[in-house]
């Protein structure tokens, strides 16, 4: 499924990185811990994150990540929508809490 179909199917909004949202997700990653997405989050996962900064976008490109999903209405820090536009992965926001959207997503994308 691409970035495009999960943010029309969730009612999620493009906040940047528009030139991305045919990238595939294979898979979702919920986790406010930077490290512990370092490490564990694979290639082709959609991030579900209340984080805001740059750093995201960093660990976001080295992981492959196909999205970034901002909950609870966050909208990305400048430098975080910058580097997105520039890698070309979307960050998406929902008005959603992280719980509620983790459940909506993994419906889509179970396996």
């Amino acid at each position: 499924m691409t970035v495009k179909e999960i943010a029309e199917k969730l009612n999620l909004k493009v906040l940047s990185g528009a030139s991305g949202l045919n990238n595939e997700i294979n898979y979702g990653y919920a986790s406010d811990l930077l490290s512990d997405v370092m490490g564990n989050a694979k290639s082709g996962e959609v991030w579900v994150t209340l984080q805001t900064h740059k750093n995201v976008m960093a660990i976001a490109s080295l992981k492959d990540l196909a999205a970034v999903i901002l909950v609870k209405d966050l909208q990305p820090e400048a430098d975080m929508a910058a580097q997105s536009e520039d890698e070309g992965i979307p960050v998406l926001g929902t008005s959603d809490d992280a719980f509620t959207l983790i459940g909506k997503l993994y419906e889509l994308l179970k396996k």
